[in-house]
């Protein structure tokens, strides 16, 4: 022990050893000590040394490390000490020093976030992280090990569970793949790891969280594992308790694993949306009057909040996912939320920022989504349309940059399949519905289009731009607005306005000379005269205009010019190719002529290729939303970089084509027409006959409800008719009764019935009893009729005769069961006339009385003689019963044995047509076999070697055997 307290306490005296012998000696005492107490203390003391010598401890230490988690399980404090030494080699962050000493109190931090600390010298930190990746690299060598972690995780005891929680992040960040790996194939190793998130101790979990981050990032099918042990719920939950977007640092750690989940994982953001986790985003984002003071944990957690509502309707996902969860927001008012937000005063710039963008996507491509936002009021006096109050924003060259392109996002998903939307920013420019009392989206448009700033000119051109994506319609409404330039001169039209700044801006304050104004403007016109020849007309008509495009394209000009040039070309082959020849000047054909002298048509083309050449096309091309390091970057729209891509191929086609092509295109389009004429009357004529049909069907309809109903109405007065033929019935009987008994009421007290009454009660349940006896012969009747007819049917199917003696006997007891039932109507006859004659007169009581007592007698001995007769039936019927369960038995076992009989044959068969195939296939194997070695013979043959075929071997092997005979003979 006075070892260990040398090198974990003071200096001893005499020479000191160096720390490389100091840890080789508490290896081999960890290694050699039998006691448990001196091997925790060598631990102990190699935990010290870890982090000043931390190479020297990871390359001896760390087997022995090792085994101490393998062998030492039942003692979780060296197990701590142990793992604690593992993650100070490992990880390659610098933390602040904590008490390790067994007395003190281990704090527990409110966050399991590890802060960084900052190190002057990047090469030592390099190296660091060398040295952190080996070890982690040697640790992972055996996956057993990560297993083991993964086991040691299932320790209630603080000081085992919060080290391997630690050390398995630190395995993640530096080989997150390899690790992931190993934790995906083991055994329920996702599940222990989410159990971290159920820790009563707040520091596992909120460690835990960050080392499923780790965990999480980049692996789908262990994202889908974690979202599928219930992680959403859970961490929703955490949320809550933590106070939401007020919360700590726990909230954003909750937040960032929620993105890594949901973030590119349509199955996890499927399972998000369809368990109503949208819903409860709601109170994340209800903010008060008073937003002033905002922590920075409280911007990073909303900030976090609202990427998390992005990635739920990312354009990136599929439609039919986005469309959803944006009907979802709509329904339970997360989107009415995020508007209020947009409104609100006092909300820091980035949250606002980050706002509108969300409530961009939100509203992207959804008509109700679309039409709510074109609702929403600013609570200004007068109130304002949202998308005014944004737009003011976005021409308003002392807003922030990001501020602008959110709002310039905004505008562009509220116009994107919004052709309704469209139609009313438009309609916003026109001379019929101008306010002058109110400022509108049209006038700000205008305004930024035409102001000083080159950034407003880009973003108001591209704004109106996407008022005219994919329409037609606004088009064309686009060519009526007229604008005023100056007092004393008339008005001119948009169109003519922005080619004079293009073709003049030299002149006017140099406006027009900023490339990315004239980029601007040029997206614009090529974006509102494309598919539309009616504006391509009206482009043309200006004399100037195509003048300045082919003197643009054919100067030879700087680095900065060449995407100019390209859009010049781009919108003088739009000319051409939406050209429909209306005027005489500029035809197809003279425009063509005119490049191949003016500019030439490998010049042209060369030109327009400048447009995807530039290196910032291609970055606009990737997504919908306008992001980019600096104003002066921004150049390209993403709509437009599908405009060109469709265009492109279509005009450089166009242009070399020669006049004789054109014309036999026209030809093939004015065909095309007529088909479609005739194909649109024929449609209109099965239109028309489709109508008619309908018509007729309706009338059918009518007329069969109508005769339903008259049906209805006839089977109703039948059934009253009978009602009523019944009441008249019964009510003829009662009259009759009535009758009948005044007549029979004077003859009721003169007459006396001869019998008494007490023998007529007799006769009465006498004949009851032969009713009774009488329907059980009849049931015993059929029932042997029954069991007859199965022995008859078993007799036939077994084939056997000996049931013949059997169905004798029920043969003969059928008839004496029949001659009974004769017997019983006969008495049921005599006993209607015995009961006729006691009703006779009280003259022949006497004799009827002796006459009746006889037969009284005759009765009571065939009923004795009956009920014998009855019970020898009943034996026999027993006997015949236990005959015929036999035969049932002996059926049965017969069946059986025909069903294993049958069970065995269809096996063999199956084996044999198993067998058929095998020998097929050998055959077809045969047969594959002798081809490839008749092939490779012939290719020897053409190489000239000498090779003998199984006939010529068979000949040999015949005359061998022939000279053998003859050797043997002469011998």
């Amino acid at each position: 022990m006075n070892f260990f307290r040398g090198v974990i306490g003071g200096q001893a005296a005499g020479p000191q050893p160096s720390g490389s012998e100091t840890i080789q000696k508490l290896c081999d005492r960890v290694a050699s000590s039998t006691l448990l107490e001196d091997r925790r203390d060598a631990v102990r003391a190699l935990k010290s040394l870890s982090k000043k010598y931390r190479m020297e401890v990871g390359t001896q230490a760390m087997d022995h490390l090792i085994n101490i988690l393998q062998t030492d399980r039942s003692d979780s404090e060296i197990l701590g000490y142990a793992l604690d030494t593992l993650y100070n080699i490992i990880c390659n962050d610098e933390e602040e020093e904590q008490d390790e000493s067994e007395d003190a109190v281990t704090p527990l931090p409110v966050s399991g976030k590890h802060k960084n600390m900052s190190i002057p010298d990047e090469n030592a930190q390099k190296q660091a992280d060398d040295l952190g990746a080996q070890f982690t690299d040697t640790f992972i060598q055996d996956p057993e090990h990560i297993t083991l972690l993964l086991t040691l995780l299932e320790e209630f005891d603080f000081h085992v569970r919060w080290p391997a929680v630690k050390l398995l992040t630190a395995l993640l960040k530096n080989q997150g793949v390899q690790v992931q790996g190993i934790i995906l194939v083991s055994p329920m190793g996702v599940s222990r790891l989410m159990d971290l998130l159920a820790d009563s101790r707040e520091v596992i979990r909120n460690d835990g969280l960050l080392l499923l981050q780790q965990l999480t990032k980049g692996n789908a099918a262990i994202q889908k594992i974690v979202a599928f042990e219930n992680a959403f719920e859970r961490l929703l939950d955490i949320i809550t308790e933590e106070g939401s977007s007020d919360g700590g640092i726990v909230v954003e750690d909750c937040l960032l694993l929620l993105l890594n989940l949901l973030k590119n994982n349509s199955s996890n953001q499927n399972f998000f949306k369809e368990g109503s986790y949208i819903q409860r985003m709601k109170p994340w984002f209800e903010v008060g009057d008073d937003n002033s003071g905002w922590s920075a944990q409280k911007v990073t957690n909303l900030h976090l909040m609202l990427q998390l509502v992005r990635v739920m309707v990312s354009p990136v996902n599929s439609p039919g996912a986005t469309s959803s969860c944006q009907k979802s927001m709509y329904q339970c008012g997360l989107l009415q939320q995020l508007c209020t937000i947009l409104m609100a005063t006092g909300v820091p710039a980035d949250i606002l920022t980050e706002t509108i963008n969300t409530v961009s996507e939100v509203i992207r491509g959804s008509q109700v989504n679309q039409d709510y936002f074109a609702s929403v009021n600013a609570p200004s006096n007068p109130p304002r349309p949202a998308i005014v109050v944004l737009l003011m924003s976005m021409v308003n060259e002392r807003q922030p940059f990001v501020l602008r392109c959110a709002v310039l996002y905004c505008f562009q998903c509220f116009l994107y399949k919004n052709q309704k939307g469209q139609g009313e920013i438009v309609a916003t420019l026109l001379p019929s519905t101008i306010d002058a009392n109110s400022i509108s989206a049209g006038q700000l448009l205008c305004g930024g289009l035409f102001s000083a700033d080159s950034l407003s000119n880009w973003c108001a051109a591209v704004a109106l731009a996407h008022a005219l994506q994919d329409n037609l319609t606004q088009k064309e409404q686009l060519l009526r607005v007229q604008l005023a330039t100056s007092l004393g001169k008339p008005p001119v039209s948009l169109l003519q306005q922005c080619t004079n700044i293009l073709s003049q801006g030299d002149k006017i304050v140099r406006r027009g000379s900023k490339v990315q104004t004239r980029v601007g403007l040029l997206m614009l016109l090529c974006t509102w005269i494309s598919s539309c020849p009616i504006a391509v007309t009206h482009f043309l008509h200006n004399q100037e205009n195509v003048p300045f495009l082919t003197a643009q394209i054919s100067e030879n000009l700087g680095e900065d010019e060449r995407l100019v040039q390209g859009l010049c070309a781009l919108l003088l082959g739009i000319c051409i190719y939406y050209n429909d020849n209306s005027l005489e000047n500029y035809t197809k054909e003279k425009l063509k002529q005119l490049i191949e002298k003016r500019i030439g048509k490998e010049n042209f083309v060369e030109k327009l290729g400048f447009i995807t050449k530039h290196e910032l096309y291609s970055r606009a091309a990737q997504k919908p939303q306008p992001v980019f390091p600096s104003p002066e970057q921004m150049l390209f729209d993403h709509e437009f970089t599908k405009l060109v891509k469709e265009l492109e191929g279509v005009i450089t086609k166009a242009v070399h084509k020669s006049s004789e092509e054109d014309k036999k295109e026209e030809e093939v389009k004015k065909t095309l027409e007529q088909h479609d004429n005739i194909v649109t009357q024929y449609k209109e004529l099965i239109r028309e006959q489709d109508a008619q049909i309908q018509e007729l069907k309706e009338q059918v309809s009518s007329m069969t409800s109508q005769h339903e109903q008259m049906q209805t109405t006839i089977t109703q007065q039948l059934s009253q008719i009978q009602q009523h033929k019944d009441q008249y019935n019964i009510l003829k009987l009662k009259l009759g009764k009535d009758n009948q008994s005044q007549s029979n009421s004077q003859g009721d007290g003169s007459q006396v019935n001869g019998l008494q009454t007490e023998e007529l009660s007799q006769l009465r349940e006498e004949v009851e009893e032969l009713r009774k006896q009488h329907t059980l012969l009849q049931t015993q009747l059929s029932d042997k009729d029954t069991l007859i007819n199965t022995l008859k049917s078993a007799e036939s199917q077994t084939g056997g005769s000996d049931n013949t003696e059997l169905l004798q006997e029920l043969e003969a007891l059928r008839g004496q069961v029949q001659a009974q039932a004769a017997e019983i109507s006969q008495l049921k006859t005599e006993r209607q006339d015995l009961l006729r004659r006691a009703e006779a007169g009280s003259s022949d009581s006497a004799p009827s009385n002796s006459s009746d007592a006889t037969q009284l007698a005759e009765l009571e001995s065939r009923l004795a003689a009956q009920s014998s007769e009855t019970e020898r039936l009943k034996e026999e019927e027993k006997k015949l019963s236990q005959s015929r369960a036999e035969l049932e038995q002996q059926l049965a076992s017969a069946t059986s044995t025909v069903a294993i009989l049958q069970a065995e044959k269809t096996k063999l068969q199956t084996e044999v047509q198993e067998s058929k195939k095998e020998q097929d296939d050998l055959l077809m194997l045969l047969a594959d076999q002798d081809q490839k070695i008749h092939s490779l013979k012939q290719k020897l043959k053409d190489l000239g070697e000498t090779v003998e075929d199984e006939d010529d071997l068979d000949a040999r092997d015949q005359t061998d055997e022939d000279d053998e005979d003859e050797d043997e003979d002469e011998d």
